[in-house]
């Protein structure tokens, strides 16, 4: 967070929005503070980058600005959620990529709510939080229409908790004129209709994005690669998951809140009072990322949703000729046409964690997902590759720049 005194103005070497790379002046500034006559100098004539930190200790928000300091009006909110004991700052380098690509279509929001020590709050305390972040963000950028999320390892857990909160959610007396209001000709049913059905916090969802998240959980099945597969330490491990928190409870399915399955469990399912499965289904793409190997902290199968068999047999992984730490790329119709509609978790709580698994494979593959599987073999980041798959600190992970550029070319605006 910066001080009350003077913005913080940091020059770095980027590409240009205009093209080119040239030295570039970021300036670091807080939502009550205005870009000075004096500053505007140091904006170059194509635009450079503004990070507006969130006076609340939200996170913040990186936008693309023209040599006066002008903003332009952006349509699409991009939300970025960090992973345990992550925070904005591990968004920052792939953020910028996106804003070089989309300098006036998009907006950046890395969230802040969730970091450090408060990432073993639980995920529904954290997805509460990121839900009411967004908000405010929406707030900010009354000009947005559409809204996607990228989410790095428990961070893509928080944001599908997130949106299951947002879905449908009328925030219509929360937001200004510009955004909030309706036509006066239609009623006010209809109005809501129109603008809240099917969509998140009232904008139309599009890409929601996942980078080594462990959607089936951190229990069984080798899902999370440091046990070398000895179930025995994955079962005492899972006995003292306390000690992570309501977190590590809920990662290795262990919570078994008032009788009820466990919170993964449950997010695989919609229910009368939150439509997990609806609020995913909305977006018009699922994308996950994963590391095949190298991954200490999540395995190949729980973040890419496959079951272990049907993983690639790795001599048959070819590096990508642009993007040479992605080695797989897979574009998954849903298994089950007929069960596209809204899904009822009917797992018991006493059913087996294998169970568990199968039945969030089956919930999750009931939707299209693209499966983009990287590999820094051969990479000295290797053995960080749960970091380096985000580019965590372009210092010590910039093997994985390639992988975020595969993020920013296929995304849809």
């Amino acid at each position: 967070m910066d001080s009350e005194g003077a913005p913080q103005v940091q020059e770095i070497e980027l590409e240009g929005v205009g093209g080119g790379t040239k030295k570039m002046k970021v300036k670091n500034e807080t939502k009550k503070k205005k870009i000075s006559k004096k500053t505007s100098s140091y904006f170059p004539k194509f635009g450079c980058f503004r990070i507006e930190h969130d006076v609340s200790g939200g996170g913040f928000d990186i936008e693309v600005v023209d040599e006066s300091g002008q903003r332009p009006t952006p349509t699409h909110l991009i939300i970025m959620v960090n992973g345990l004991v992550g925070s904005a700052q591990n968004w920052k380098f792939a953020a910028k990529q996106f804003l070089k690509r989309y300098p006036e279509e998009a907006v950046v929001h890395c969230s802040e709510r969730n970091s450090s020590m408060l990432t073993f709050d639980g995920v529904d305390v954290m997805g509460d939080r990121l839900a009411e972040e967004v908000v405010s963000v929406i707030k900010r950028h009354p000009s947005v229409q559409k809204i996607s999320f990228v989410g790095h390892s428990l961070g893509g857990l928080i944001a599908r908790y997130a949106i299951a909160k947002l879905y449908g959610r009328d925030i219509s007396t929360e937001l200004s004129p510009v955004n909030g209001r309706c036509e006066s000709q239609i009623s006010d049913q209809e109005c809501h209709d129109r603008k809240y059905e099917g969509k998140i916090a009232g904008l139309e969802p599009i890409n929601f994005i996942t980078s080594a998240t462990p959607h089936l959980g951190a229990r069984g099945h080798k899902q999370v690669p440091m046990f070398c597969g000895f179930y025995s330490l994955e079962k005492a491990i899972s006995r003292v998951a306390g000690l992570f928190g309501k977190t590590g409870k809920h990662l290795f399915l262990t919570d078994h809140d008032n009788g009820k399955p466990p919170l993964l469990l449950q997010m695989v399912g919609d229910s009368e009072d939150i439509k997990f499965m609806s609020a995913l289904r909305s977006f018009k793409r699922r994308v996950a990322y994963a590391n095949v190997r190298y991954d200490k902290l999540v395995g190949w199968s729980t973040s890419s949703i496959r079951r272990r068999k049907e993983l690639p047999k790795r001599r048959h992984l070819s590096r990508h000729e642009k993007y040479p730490h992605i080695v797989n790329v897979e574009t998954a119709k849903s298994t089950s046409v007929a069960d596209e509609g809204p899904h009822e978790s009917k797992v018991s709580s006493g059913s087996s964690k294998l169970d568990f698994e199968e039945e969030m494979i089956r919930s999750l593959t009931t939707m299209s997902w693209d499966r983009i599987d990287v590999s820094f073999s051969g990479s000295r980041q290797r053995l960080l590759a749960h970091s380096t798959i985000q580019v965590n600190t372009y210092c010590v992970n910039s093997d994985g720049a390639d992988v975020i550029q595969h993020m920013v070319d296929y995304f849809q605006i």
